[in-house]
């Protein structure tokens, strides 16, 4: 008869925790589903096994990797920065929506409708090299507070995604960001954030050019979009920026449906995943009238696709890293 002193049972809870290579998710049908899904593909005996090279695994940004309310971040760090520009030069406020912009009234802005947030974002997104650029977002992200829960923008990551991110990575796959955020804003701060490193983001593409100067030659930031990466564009951001289909996508609104459609059309074992934002209390609860994120599509369809849906209130153990 083998007895289990009490630092052989703290020793084997330990162990157990370690082996749990998701700990803040709930054991619901879609924790079991993800590892299920890895450990089939990663199995050389199992006959869905991808090879390594091919385990590419696809992720949106806002409100599937961290927060996107009230409205995406990069569109409060735009305001704060055109505020600040505002203050400099009060010529920079030529419209409606400017001069909502310069006031910081986010419903002003949001009354100009597409036009009037491009405005925003073209007029403190541009005359900056990227370097500036994303100097200035990395060190807003980290002072910044969130007005609803008090908390640096930076630090609105979810635990249960940066787990999954560190599951996959060591099982084999290449994790990349594919977002409709703008790919220099992300890229201040995903290798930090995230551990992917910054050619391994894909996003929205705005004009730079390259200039010699005084100070050297550098890429400055012109405003403008060139490359939207958000619905049917994402698979060609993917296709453009990593140049195969991945066999793990994961989103949380009818923004990613495409990528989502992509990445599960193609042969062998492959995975869908829409984070569903049902917590009120610890997080936000919206879906299908949502002014951001919005998801009907993907609740309509996505099931029927062989999607999984996470709900974030039943599955999730904690959203916060510090909660």
């Amino acid at each position: 008869m083998r007895l289990f002193t009490a630092t052989t049972c703290l020793t084997l809870l330990a162990v157990a925790a370690y082996a749990d290579p998701l700990p803040s998710w709930n054991d619901t049908e879609a924790k079991s589903a993800i590892i299920e899904f890895v450990e089939t593909v990663t199995d050389p005996a199992s006959e869905d096994f991808v090879p390594q090279a091919d385990r590419i695994a696809t992720f949106d940004n806002d409100g599937c990797l961290w927060a996107e309310q009230p409205v995406y971040f990069q569109l409060l760090y735009a305001i704060d920065v055109l505020k600040e520009k505002a203050a400099s030069d009060p010529s920079i406020p030529t419209s409606d929506a400017l001069k909502a912009g310069a006031e910081g009234d986010l419903e002003g802005i949001l009354a100009g409708g597409m036009d009037g947030l491009l405005e925003v974002i073209n007029a403190s997104h541009s005359g900056v090299t990227v370097e500036d650029f994303q100097s200035s977002a990395g060190a807003w992200l980290e002072s910044a507070v969130h007005p609803s829960t008090d908390m640096p923008f930076g630090e609105m990551i979810y635990q249960p995604m940066l787990e999954l991110l560190s599951y996959l990575r060591d099982e084999g796959f290449t994790t990349y960001i594919v977002s409709g955020g703008g790919i220099d804003f992300i890229r201040a701060f995903a290798e930090d954030t995230y551990g992917i490193p910054p050619w391994q983001v894909v996003g929205t593409e705005g004009d730079t050019t390259y200039e010699v100067a005084d100070g050297g030659p550098a890429l400055t930031k012109n405003g403008g979009i060139t490359f939207l990466d958000d619905k049917e564009g994402k698979p060609v951001g993917i296709m453009r920026h990593i140049g195969q289909r991945p066999i793990f996508a994961a989103g949380n609104s009818d923004g990613d449906f495409q990528m989502l459609e992509y990445t599960t059309a193609g042969d062998g074992a492959r995975f869908g995943m829409l984070v569903h934002h049902t917590d009120a209390d610890r997080e936000f609860a919206y879906d299908r009238d949502s002014h951001v994120g919005q998801l009907a599509r993907g609740l309509d369809e996505g099931e029927d696709r062989g999607w999984l849906i996470v709900d974030m209130a039943e599955d999730w153990s904690k959203v916060w890293p510090k909660e």
